[in-house]
């Protein structure tokens, strides 16, 4: 389930500095002292989560990352625990809070290692958990040999991996990594939540992510110092079901289907009703007020034999689905379409009659030939590509799209408009002015028609009288949200999309 212990706005590594640098001008704070916090905050986590641990080995690059380590160290040993730090650079060559905390360390008895050779650092160095103090925020250009050595041995030394503010190699403002990246246990981070945390690699390589602002949000000067952040924009606004539950009002006594709109949905090419079925489905259970389905005739049975609710028409070309476009206040285009000269007329139908759509899977991957809608820009549309479908939508790779995914989805929106959603880990959405992250769901949703449900709901909700902005947010919250609840039942292996739809409309209510 979303996880709301985590802030709702989240800052590039760029504006956490400033708004540190601004903490320490407003309230007087010194800057070791929110080191020593930070090194404390990480060091208790540590022991909430491993109670047991006797032995810790603590791996400290030059900048602050590295201070927040000594001071761990140091924490550790006036706890009595069998503690090493293993340094990437000599203790000479540090300055200001990392020397003072370099310092602190010493006068605790740490023993502080200069390692030369990272391929035989830890043969000596039994330990049960390892703190990566590397890098941090201070990710800048690509790898030196030596941290890439240093972060090939962490991981390779098959223990619980403790990341302080960030796994080093992970880029905290797009979730992309370099050529070598921790892959952490836990993540400790401050001050301010980074958006590569919960998107991209960062879900898979941060394991657990605990945040604290450092006591900042408890200083003295608190009207001052919220004035001062709120002068620095938050890069990206974290949406889960509890920031916008609100956005569905209670059903008036005196309702009627009329009032909650109809969503022609059309797919399910020869081979591909299952698709559009569940579409169909999931947007019956989340509200639409009527539901219609155009698709080959082969499919009209077995569709109307799972949702007899359902307004079902076999379609056998473009011209035939035409009369059907003069009902409906939304349309969702897509799935199971497959690429024939079928699918293409139902697109460029669904295209031509002006009325609110949302776009998903092969209808997507029509648009990305460029043929059928040569100039595919709209208003009033949500696309909901994944990473393979936005990769073909801007004519690059996957990996392309993956190490950037804050970037991608706003290079979709401005090629093709309306509102796109960037499906997968920590899945994006924007509408060109303001940019959502959703970090929900859980890896059993790899699997088929997942994207279909989530199509249908959005259109239920746009159908029910949400923006195309807050219907995208709010369907991917409870998307998620109820792959969860489905989890939890019955585990992430083998979980299906139909699995999801009993849990959506609890969720809706």
């Amino acid at each position: 389930m979303s996880d709301f212990t985590l802030p709702d706005q989240l800052f590039r590594a760029e504006h956490v500095r400033q708004l540190e640098e601004l903490a320490i001008d407003v309230t007087g704070i010194a800057s070791i002292q929110l080191m020593k916090r930070a090194g404390r905050v990480a060091f208790d986590a540590l022991i909430q989560r491993w109670p047991n641990a006797e032995s810790v080995r603590i791996v400290c690059g030059s900048g602050n990352n590295g201070g927040d380590g000594y001071v761990m160290a140091a924490l550790a040993m006036r706890r009595e625990m069998d503690v090493a730090v293993l340094s990437l650079c000599s203790p000479s060559a540090l300055t200001g809070d990392a020397a003072r905390a370099y310092r602190f360390a010493i006068q605790e008895g740490v023993r502080v290692v200069e390692v030369q050779d990272w391929s035989s650092a830890f043969l000596q160095e039994h330990t049960d958990i390892i703190v990566d103090a590397l890098l941090g925020t201070g990710l800048k250009g690509e790898l030196r040999a030596e941290v890439k050595a240093a972060i090939d041995a962490i991981n390779g030394m098959g223990v619980p991996v403790v990341a302080v503010d960030m796994p080093s190699g992970l880029n905290g403002d797009t979730g992309g990594t370099l050529s070598a990246v921790i892959a952490a246990t836990l993540t400790v981070t401050f001050v301010a939540c980074k958006p590569g945390l919960l998107t991209g690699r960062g879900p898979q390589l941060c394991g657990e992510v605990v945040f604290d602002d450092l006591g900042l949000s408890k200083e003295g000067s608190q009207d001052a110092l919220q004035a001062a952040w709120s002068t620095i924009q938050a890069d990206c606004q974290r949406v889960t079901i509890h920031s916008t539950k609100l956005l569905l009002q209670a059903r008036p006594a005196d309702a009627h289907k009329g009032m909650f709109g109809h969503v022609l949905v059309i797919g399910g090419d020869t081979g591909y009703g299952g698709a559009v079925t569940l579409t169909a489905e999931a947007c019956a259970r989340s509200g639409a007020g009527l539901t219609s389905v155009a698709t080959q005739p082969i499919h009209v049975n077995a569709i109307l034999s799972r949702v007899p609710e359902a307004m079902v028409t076999g379609v056998a070309s473009g011209q035939a689905l035409e009369p059907l476009m003069a009902f409906p206040s939304v349309v969702a285009v897509g799935p199971g379409l497959g690429q024939s000269p079928w699918s293409e007329q139902m697109l460029q139908q669904a295209v031509q009659a002006d009325l609110p759509l949302v776009v998903d899977a092969d209808g997507l991957n029509i648009m990305a030939q460029g043929r059928v809608l040569p100039n595919a820009y709209r208003d009033n549309w949500v696309l909901t590509p994944h990473p393979g479908e936005a990769a073909r939508l801007l004519g690059c790779s996957v990996e392309v799209i993956q190490n950037n995914r804050f970037l991608a989805v706003s290079e979709l929106q401005k090629r093709y408009g309306g509102v796109v959603v960037l499906k997968g880990a920590g899945t994006v959405i924007t509408d060109g002015h303001q940019l959502y992250l959703a970090d929900v769901g859980n890896p059993g949703m790899a699997s088929g028609g997942m994207g279909d449900v989530l199509a249908g709901v959005i259109a239920a909700l746009m159908a029910q009288g949400l923006t195309a902005l807050d219907a995208a947010c709010l369907a991917v919250c409870v998307h998620g949200d109820a792959a969860d609840l489905a989890a939890e039942e019955g585990g992430e292996r083998g979980l299906l999309a139909s699995d999801l739809i009993p849990y959506i409309r609890e969720l809706l209510n």
